[in-house]
């Protein structure tokens, strides 16, 4: 189920199910010419990494074998956070995922209604139109 969960990554990558958080800062510093005092508030974003070509070349396009071998950069890659603050579901969330795809994929076969349904973030990502499906049993 390596590959599954590369392309698990890949759709966490485009549509983060975390949006960002809130961080102080804990020393002085310039960002981008931008003078930051320490224990100034600081928003981070998981889209602004995970759609940065400096991070994924190629960043709007779908590529599951980005997470071949050592995978990305870490920090790079913040669908559950990182570091001491990293969702402690992480791993369950990771097994939810493999078994959902694990049964979509052996049990239907599904065609999408809408091919070209744009992802909007309000706050979270979703599809714009709800992502209608048309599901088939596969005949045993």
């Amino acid at each position: 189920m390596r590959y599954s969960w590369n392309v698990a990554c890949e759709v966490m990558r485009l549509a983060p199910p975390l949006q960002g958080a809130f961080r102080e800062a804990i020393t002085d510093f310039v960002f981008n010419g931008f003078s930051i005092p320490k224990g100034w508030k600081l928003y981070w974003s998981a889209n602004s990494t995970h759609k940065s070509p400096e991070c994924f070349p190629q960043p709007e396009k779908f590529d599951p074998t980005r997470f071949e071998g050592a995978g990305p950069a870490p920090y790079t890659f913040v669908p559950f956070g990182g570091g001491p603050r990293m969702c402690p579901g992480k791993e369950y969330a990771r097994l939810e995922i493999l078994v959902f795809m694990h049964n979509v994929v052996k049990r239907f076969k599904w065609d999408k209604l809408l091919p070209d349904e744009k992802i909007i973030v309000d706050p979270m990502p979703m599809p714009a139109k709800g992502l209608p499906v048309r599901l088939h049993p596969h005949k045993p």
